[in-house]
């Protein structure tokens, strides 16, 4: 099998929901040589990206969305020993808080970025979902991170990304930190309404962005 042939089916697994057979696929590629960035960036990131796409169309629902995040949640657990081992980890960015915020229990898109943010070199803490700005400002006051990122998947729960931003100025440490925002109902508008710093249109431009920001020495918005 070529590595263009691996990538491919890695990308057939997350968006044919194969649990079963994921994890000796992903084995292969690894066992074939396929950079473990690669197989990630390049195949199970752009098949969780499909999925999503199709949950959006209406074409697959949640419990396809959740099956999927299982399957690439099963990839990964094969593909990280091996890029710990290619050196990934020796090379730490910055510090990044990810966060689905209170009341949304999606994180599909999150759990993206933060894998794409790891292999970029970035310490991610991620606090998973459901998580009050209450708690987004605590592990900001200890970890210090140069960016947080906050999701929301639902129009009733993106307002709590507002919160945050203004929980983080109360607190004084708003000027301090990046804040990223995305999820299907947000906006460039509602992201500039709330002083977030930026709108990621999907996963991987989100990412671009905060790699950007740690070139710039996060001054460019």
């Amino acid at each position: 099998m070529t590595q263009a042939t691996h990538l491919q089916a890695l990308r057939e697994a997350i968006l044919n929901m194969d649990l079963q057979g994921i994890g000796e696929i992903a084995r292969a590629a690894m066992e074939a040589g396929v950079d473990p960035r690669e197989a990630i960036t390049e195949g199970m990131v752009p098949g969780m990206v499909e999925v999503g796409q199709k949950f959006e169309q209406g074409e697959y629902f949640l419990s396809e969305l959740v099956v999927a995040g299982e399957v690439m949640k099963d990839g990964m657990a094969v593909i990280e020993p091996y890029l710990a081992s290619s050196g990934g980890e020796d090379q730490v960015k910055a510090k990044a808080i990810m966060a689905t915020v209170e009341g949304d229990y999606h994180d599909i898109g999150k759990n993206i970025v933060v894998t794409l943010l790891g292999v970029q070199g970035f310490d991610v803490i991620d606090l998973g979902m459901d998580v009050p700005a209450a708690k987004i400002v605590d592990e900001a006051r200890v970890h210090r991170p140069a960016i947080i990122g906050l999701s929301a998947l639902l129009s009733t729960t993106m307002a709590r990304m507002g919160e945050v931003t203004e929980a983080l100025r109360v607190a004084g440490l708003r000027d301090e930190v990046k804040v990223i925002v995305g999820g299907t109902p947000v906006t460039p508008a509602y992201a500039d309404s709330i002083g977030a710093d930026h709108c990621a249109l999907n996963a991987i431009e989100g990412v671009h962005k905060c790699v950007e920001w740690l070139g710039n020495g996060k001054e460019e918005r």
